[in-house]
Formats: C-alpha cells, structure tokens, sequence
C-alpha cells in the first residue's frame, strides 16, 4: 500500500520553503490569473518556474490551480496559462472547467488533469465519468462520508481528500452567495465569504447559520490510506507560512509515527481555530456540532510568538535528497566528483591538475569532509567512494567548487521532469450561436401543475416524484422529464432504480446538474439536458457538451447578457429567467445550527441576515438549497434579443404554480415588477 500523499497549500513562495521543509509530499499552489483564491498572493510565470524547480530537486510534487470558470475573452491568456505551466514543468493541472480541460489537453497532452473540488463530484458516477474522460486525479466534494469515499475508490483512479482547513457551508463549485450580492465570485476566486457573517433562523436572535468549525481528519489519516484515498490535501492558500508548517508537521507526524506530538497539536490549534475542528462530514455526525466562529480567543492565541516558534522549525534547508559521491584525485590530472541521487548520474571536474603536496598531502578524510559541506541545498551525502594517489596536493577552494558545479547540475536534472510536448495552437475568433427560437421550459417542485404548462417546450419535475404522477403527465400531454437532484450524495443506486422507473413510465428526457447525473442519465438512454450547477460559460465547454451527447444545456448564472451572445458552438443553450435562485447548495442543513432537525422544519424554515432579508431553506431529504431573497425575472424583451434556443421559469417556493392557466401570466403578477433582480445579466462578476 502506497502512503497516502501530504499535500499543501501554498499562496506565495514563503509557503512553498515552509511546505517543503516541513515534509509535504506535494504542494498545490495558484496561477495568477485564473485561480479559486484570487486574494492569495499566487505566481506569476518566472515565480512559477522559480517555485517547481525548488520543490522537484527537492523530490516534491507541484500542481498548478486554474480552477475557475472561465469567459470566452479570457481563452487566449488561458492558453498562455497552461502553457506557462507546462514550461515550468508542473506535474498536474486542477481544473473546474471542463472546458478548461479540453483546451489543455490541446496545449499539452501529456500534462496530467486533477478535477478540482469546484467541480462538485460527489458520487462514485461522478468519478468514473472523469476517469473514463482521461483525469489522473478527481478531489472529492469536502462533503463526503467515509462511506461514500469507499465506493468512490473503486473507480481506478488517484483520490484527493480534504482532511484539514476551512469548511465552506456550500458544497464547492455551487455557491453564488457571495456572486449574487457583490458580484465577488467564488467560482471566479473572489468570494467575500458571505457565509461568515451573521445569519439567524427562523429569526431567532443572533447566530451564524452559515459558519462551520474547521475541517480536521488528521487522526483519521490510516483509515483514509486504507480504504484508498491517495492524497490527503490540506486547505489554506490564503493563510500563513506558519499554518503551512503546522498543518504538514501535524499530517507527517500522524501518517509515520500514528500520533501527533503534542507541541505540533498545540501549534496546530493556536495558529487558526474557530471555535476547535469537526471530522461530522467524513464521520456522518452532521448537525449542530459542526458550527462554530472565530472567537477571540481564537485570534489572540496566535500571536507572534507561536508564529516565532514554528518559523523556528523549518528556518534552515532540509537535505532530504540522500545522493552517493565518488572522488577521484591523481597528480597531473584534474580531480573528478561524480555524485549520484539513484537516478540522475552528474560529474564535475576542477580547472586545475592536482599537484605533488609540498607538505601535507590531501587525505581521504579530508576531502570527504570538505565535500560533504552541503549546507544550504537538498543534498546529503550516506555513501562514499574515493581514489586518491599518493602526495596529492588540491586548494580547499576548488573542491568547494567541483562540488557546486556537481550539485549545481543535480539540481538542473531533477528540475526538470517531464519534458513536455507543447503544441502551439491559436484561440480561432469565434462565431457567436444564431437561435432559431425561444422555447419557454419549466422546472417545478412537484407534479401538480396548470394545464397552462403544457405549452411548454420542457417541463422538469423531481426525479422522485410519484411513478404514478410521472405517467399521468406523459399521458396528460405534458413534455416531462426529470431533475437529478443536484445533491446526491449516497443516493446512486435510488437514482439509479428511479431513473429506470422514469423511463418505463415514458419519460425519457433528464436534466442534470453535474457530471455525475450526466454519466447516470447517459448509461440509462435518456436525453440529456445540462443544469445551471455545470457553470458552462464559454465555447470551450460547450463545445464538451456536445461531444458528451447533451442535447442542450442551461447556461451559468454568473454570465452577464453580452457574454452569453457572444458563445459560439452548436448546442442548444438556454438561460433562467425566473426564479429564487439557488445561492448555496447544502449537506449540512442550515436550520440545524439551532438544533432543528427536518421532522420539526417541515421544510419551512427561512434565513434571515443582517439587514433583515430572508432566504427560503428548501430540503429535499438530502441537501438543503439556500434561495435568494427576491426572485430573479428577466422580461420576454431582453430574453428576445438574447443569444439563447430556450428560457426557463424555475419554480420553487411559490404557492400559485398549480394555477397557473397560461403561461404568459407571469408577465402580469405586480410582485416581479416591484420586487425582483436581474441577477447577474447586467453587472455580471469579478
């Protein structure tokens, strides 16, 4: 069984010395301009260069982050990114856009793909639909069990856990909170971390509704190893050095000796808390316990000098690479020092001829001890072979030099890895997409509707609705199909028997929101129909999409109107135009940080901030879905000018859906006019 990785986060080059020294595996780090910590210091293409090369010579692995959604005028400095990152040598690229992914391949096809958490793979069909599409590594949603884990290894393909930092309330990849407010993406890298502010339910006074403890599995890392995960990731771009350091100490300690030294642990908890740690997603003990804030104990324990302490223990290199060196000295001749790392073979040889010692002759013990003298790089000498003629005589100074030259050249060797095939290819202007019409679909929360319905295009009903109610509208004359949910964790093999059920009571059309839907929708026949929670925004993906078989698809909701008319490809595409959108997407139910649970809810319970809004919890059983305060509408107007082959009413929380006798009322209802947004179509996101 292989060791489980050690992987660390590093925000600037300070952390990357801090990771290494303190004996991460690998380090995952960001590329300036298309990474999901924006306000991290990141790397630019000389840093990045500068950073891989110090981690390969030391034996460590580097992936580069360009895990955000993308914009069609960002392809070109997108190309350059990936490039960038091949020249550097990096040894993996995490990527949340699929999109993302196929121009890569295109730039460096050897370049090894990880799936980033954004991409929001939460199920073992998820995983083998990248493994299948040529992923070396998926990182699992943060919001797995152990359980789900477990199944997910049976896929051959590497792992990647989050086992400590920071836990978003939303699952990752489907969270427009901080989007919707400020225009701050976090799928562009930008959140403002709406969720730590204060958020009460059902207004009870007080509270942080959205705020979960720190994640920590540390204990749990032997486990992990054994049930198949193969890197255990540790959360913090955007935190110190000294976190750095003490999460990796923490982590390497665990997995070689089984326990945490208590000076690690302390160090652990007093550079960054809120409130202690939760293990609740891997373990299945969700609920209350899992919340928590920073407190001001939590500030106040991490002061200078803790930071002054850990900055103690990784202060001077480590020589963690053991190399062999052969020493050979004869008069006349120059004097040669091969050095040998079990890979890479180097000689160096000294300007001078050695000559016959006038006094003391150069000594075995001598040269082996002037140099071994190596402080200050990777290297560290365990085996020696020399042959030294008898009287020579050589400069101290120049067996310092033949040994920088030699390590110098190691370091040149084991910089470089993989020597990648580059192909230079041109972003080509795209045509922008021609809509032959503008169907109306709808999505709805159950199955008693309107016969106004039935004049749209495609109506979307839950996937778990009653079999019986799934034949009435095929028969009824409604254009059915059903939503996956777009929380499915655990949930495979009911989707699964459902999907069948589906299709035997004659629907035949599904509408998925990731890829795991996708990949199980595909295996049963149906058609397929790509959801919002995709986050497909340039051609690049859309181009995916239809060469994975979507018949269409729903465009992300952080585009703004001249974005989406500017989308090139064939695909059928389509915007939300109505509806309380979706801002988080969540395992851990809101409601349950007073203690609620979904017997005393009944799916009633409502979020309220600080300046009073409120926000809809809508429960599905499973995940619980944050609504936006106000509904979005977007006019038949704007939707006519719009680059786009369908629009769609999303139908949540509104109690006059199954009245609705047309279709064409909604334009009428005053409470769109008075009370609704645009979202994002205008102002679009950062």
């Amino acid at each position: 069984m292989n060791k489980i990785e050690i992987l660390a986060p590093a925000g600037g080059f300070d952390s990357v010395i801090a990771a290494v020294r303190s004996g991460a595996d690998a380090v995952y780090l960001g590329e300036k301009r298309f990474s999901a910590r924006a306000s991290a210091k990141n790397f630019d293409d000389e840093e990045l260069k500068q950073a891989v090369a110090y981690c390969h010579i030391h034996g460590v692995k580097v992936y580069v982050t360009l895990n955000t959604i993308v914009f069609d005028s960002e392809l070109a400095p997108l190309a350059g990114a990936v490039r960038a990152a091949a020249e550097a040598d990096v040894d993996a690229l995490i990527v949340q856009n699929m999109g993302v992914a196929r121009l890569a391949r295109q730039i460096a096809p050897q370049l090894a793909l990880h799936a980033s958490t954004q991409m929001s793979v939460h199920t073992a069909a998820g995983v083998r639909a990248l493994y299948e599409a040529g992923f070396k590594r998926v990182v699992l949603a943060r919001e797995m069990s152990r359980e789900e884990i477990l199944e997910a290894a049976k896929v051959p393909v590497e792992l990647e856990v989050f086992v400590h930092g920071a836990l978003c309330m939303s699952v990752s990849g489907q969270c427009y909170f901080s989007a919707m407010l400020g225009s701050r993406s976090g799928n562009r890298g930008a959140c403002a971390q709406t969720c730590r502010l204060p958020f009460s339910v059902n207004q009870q006074k007080g509270g942080h509704a959205l705020s979960l403890k720190d994640n920590s599995l540390i204990p749990l890392l032997a486990d992990m190893q054994e049930i198949g995960v193969a890197s255990a990731k540790i959360e913090g771009r955007m935190k110190r050095p000294e976190y750095v350091s003490a999460a990796v100490r923490a982590c390497v300690e665990q997995r070689d000796f089984g326990f945490v030294t208590d000076q690690t642990a302390a160090q652990l908890r007093g550079v960054f808390s809120r409130t202690g740690f939760t293990d609740g997603y891997y373990t299945g003990r969700r609920g209350k316990g899992m919340f928590g804030t920073r407190t001001r104990d939590d500030v106040v324990s991490a002061d200078e000098k803790l930071f002054a302490q850990i900055r103690q223990g990784y202060k001077d290199e480590v020589q963690n690479v053991a190399v062999s060196g052969s020493f050979s000295a004869h008069i006349g001749e120059p004097a040669r020092l091969t050095v040998c790392d079990g890979v890479h073979t180097v000689t160096a040889v000294t300007e001078m001829v050695c000559a016959q010692a006038q006094k003391v002759a150069l000594s075995e013990d001598k040269a082996i001890a002037q140099l071994g003298k190596t402080g200050g790089t990777a290297y560290s000498f365990h085996e020696w072979r020399t042959d030294i003629g008898q009287g020579v005589s050589l400069p101290m100074s120049a067996l310092n030099q033949i040994r920088r030259d030699a390590l110098a050249q190691l370091d040149s060797l084991r910089a470089n890895v993989h020597h990648y095939k580059i192909n230079d290819i041109d972003i080509q202007p795209i045509t922008p997409y021609r809509a032959k019409q503008h169907e109306v679909r709808a999505r709805v929360p159950k199955t008693k509707i309107g016969e106004g319905f039935k004049k749209c295009g495609r109506i979307f009903v839950p996937l778990f609705s009653d079999v019986r109610e799934l034949e009435r509208l095929a028969r009824e004359g409604f254009a059915v199909g059903v939503e996956i949910p777009r929380g499915m964790f655990g949930r495979e093999k009911q989707i699964d028997l459902q999907l069948v059920r589906a299709k035997e009571a004659g629907v035949s059309h599904a509408l998925c929101h990731n890829i795991g839907a996708l990949y199980q929708a595909k295996q049963h026949g149906f058609v397929l129909h790509g959801g919002f929670g995709l986050n497909l925004c340039n051609t690049y993906d859309l181009l995916w999409a239809e060469e994975y078989g979507l018949a269409d698809t729903e465009l992300s909701i952080e585009m703004k109107f001249e974005q989406i008319n500017r989308l090139g490809g064939n695909i059928g595409r389509g915007v939300i135009s109505y509806g309380y959108l979706p801002l988080m997407l969540c395992r851990n139910c809101p409601a349950k940080s007073i203690g609620l649970d979904c017997k005393s809810c009944k799916n009633q319970s409502k979020m309220t901030d600080r300046k009073g809004k409120r926000f809809f919890l809508k429960c599905d059983g499973n995940c619980t879905e944050v609504l936006n305060c106000v509904p979005l509408y977007i006019a038949d107007k704007e939707i006519s000018n719009l680059s786009t082959s369908f629009h769609v009413w999303r139908f949540s929380v509104e109690n006059y859906v199954e009245n609705v006798k047309n279709i064409k009322e909604m334009n009428e209802f005053s409470m769109l006019k008075e009370k609704s947004t645009h979202g994002l179509t205008r102002r679009g996101v950062e």
